[in-house]
């Protein structure tokens, strides 16, 4: 008898530790280019700006930091709200 096994929700998507495959693969790219300016030129603001990124898109509970500071924006400054006076 064979026995499988499936994910609880086969509609998340994938994670790979605290990121997003997606996130993870830019995180990736990012720091091998960082490193190697780094190493090349000595600027090291491209290596900040990947761990910052990396801090900003970790996944907890389906929402990243970033989600959330793009919601605030949305919110606050790009759509318009709508009040009622009664």
């Amino acid at each position: 008898m064979t026995q499988y096994l499936y994910p609880q929700n086969l509609k998340a998507t994938a994670n790979l530790w605290l990121w997003s495959l997606k996130d993870f693969m830019i995180m990736g790219i990012a720091a091998l280019l960082s490193i190697i300016i780094l190493v090349n030129t000595g600027f090291a603001i491209p290596a900040a700006a990947t761990l910052c990124y990396g801090f900003l898109t970790i996944r907890m509970d389906e929402t990243t930091i970033l989600d959330f500071i793009r919601y605030a924006v949305k919110y606050f400054i790009s759509t318009q709200q709508y009040y009622e006076w009664r």
